[in-house]
């Protein structure tokens, strides 16, 4: 009898503490405001307890004395208790503070409400129109895709710069890299290559930049009479460099994310990037706040990663025939080619174009050092004969280059290399073909011809003369 008993009691408290459960979970479902408190803030980082919220939620901060709300990313966790991170600045916080979660954990929203409209790294507008509604929330992170499920890259993609287009032709669903220091005129090529570039939608994301040039892009590309058609294709996502390191990386995420958008819709997608080392000082930022410790040059681990997980989000798609074609700008520090994120991204990256100050100083623009550029997909997209041609006249630079202090002092006498007198004569046409006027679009077929009748001895001849 007493067994019998023993296990109807057992039953009865096993319904009870299901019964319980239920009752918990459905309360705290129906409960959507659970507020944790702030228990302290040290260096921008906030530790938070009773509000066991998801890493990449958002949180909503009520300071005391009416203060407008604040607004702060859960970065990690500790225990029990969250570790955060300000969106803004932590004006008016104070120990207690009360903190909710607030939209759903990792989602953003997405759609065609975006064309035309530059916004922040949370997908508010900062053009002064009016709200924008997403048509779908899409993971910031990004849906991951197998290997086997990105095509190949088999066409060539136009992007308006004939040196770029002639000599280093890049594919549709390329990741490229255009690598630069300071004051070269990076952002100009981005200017030119957003204008002339053939491509459904272009979505830019200015991380780290100045605000003037936020300003300046968005005025040039979205706003004035005559710009409307230009701007139905055009997303901006900004966050100048006087905002938080969070809100900096939620930028360039959220910009792949509406890329990704698009792709899935099966458009051709230009996905620009500027600058993919201001995201690698943001990622580096966080994870030194977070105690990892720093490794190449101060960056740790975590810091180079993002940069990977970013640039592989680009590419071709083989379920939906869309494709994100990525261009990332990456600063060269003091003209650095050997920095840690200039390492990473020439790695990952299909190709590079690296622009030069000297023959910025020369008064060459864009000032692209065509010997030290290079696609790595251009075998795969250019016909023989422009291959041909365009090794062609990569040899001539690098003779006129190698050479061009020696006939400068004097030392080298015409004659004594045929090779090198061709590159000398033929130089001031070599250089007319790479400059390019900022408001000249030049057809990539038109690109090609212009190349392969520089290369042939009528070219020659007219550099002669």
């Amino acid at each position: 009898m007493q067994p019998i008993l023993a296990a109807r009691q057992t039953t009865m408290l096993e319904h009870l503490e299901h019964h319980f459960k239920r009752h918990d979970k459905a309360r705290l479902a129906l409960d959507p405001v659970r507020r944790g408190r702030v228990q302290s803030c040290d260096g921008g980082l906030l530790e938070v307890s009773g509000q066991p919220a998801p890493i990449g939620s958002l949180c909503t901060i009520e300071p005391q004395d009416g203060a407008p709300t604040l607004t702060a990313e859960v970065i990690g966790f500790r225990g029990r208790h969250s570790l955060m991170m300000m969106l803004g600045d932590s004006v008016m916080l104070a120990p207690g503070a009360p903190v909710r979660a607030s939209g759903r954990a990792g989602k953003v929203p997405v759609g065609d409400a975006f064309l035309g409209r530059a916004v922040d790294g949370l997908g508010q507008p900062i053009d002064g129109g009016p709200p924008i509604r997403g048509d779908r929330l899409w993971p910031l992170g990004g849906l991951r895709e197998t290997a086997l499920e990105r095509a190949s890259v088999a066409e060539p993609f136009a992007t308006g710069v004939r040196a770029i287009d002639a000599l280093t032709t890049m594919g549709v669903g390329q990741r490229m890299g255009i690598v630069a220091g300071s004051g070269v005129g990076k952002s100009v090529l981005i200017d030119m290559i957003a204008h002339g570039a053939e491509a459904d939608i272009v979505i830019v994301g200015l991380i780290g930049e100045r605000a003037r040039e936020v300003s300046d892009f968005v005025s040039a590309h979205m706003g004035g009479a005559g710009k409307a058609d230009r701007a139905k294709r055009t997303i901006v996502v900004a966050v100048p460099a006087d905002h938080a390191p969070n809100l900096r990386l939620r930028g360039a995420q959220y910009a792949a994310s509406l890329a990704e958008y698009y792709r899935k819709s099966g458009k051709r997608v230009l996905l620009i990037m500027d600058s993919l080392t201001r995201v690698a000082h943001a990622a580096r930022e966080i994870a030194l706040l977070l105690g990892e410790p720093g490794a190449a040059r101060g960056y740790p681990p975590s810091a180079l990663a993002a940069i990977t997980r970013l640039v592989e989000r680009a590419g071709n798609s083989t379920s939906s025939g869309g494709a994100v074609t990525g261009l990332y700008t990456v600063l060269a520090d003091g003209d650095d080619a050997n920095d840690p994120v200039v390492d990473t991204a020439r790695a990952i990256l299909d190709g590079h174009v690296v622009l030069s100050r000297e023959l910025a100083q020369r008064g060459q623009y864009p000032a692209i050092d065509v010997p030290a550029s290079l696609s790595r997909v251009m075998t795969a997209v250019t016909a023989p004969e422009h291959l041909a041609a365009a090794r062609q006249f990569r040899a001539l630079i690098a003779d006129y280059e190698s050479n061009r202090d020696l006939v400068l002092m004097g030392a080298y006498r015409e004659g004594a290399d045929a090779d090198v007198d061709r590159a000398m004569a033929m130089h001031p046409a070599l250089t007319r073909f790479l400059s390019q006027d900022v408001d000249i679009r030049a057809a990539l077929a038109d690109s090609i011809d212009a190349l392969a009748a520089l290369m042939t001895q009528d070219g020659i001849h007219d550099a002669e003369h």
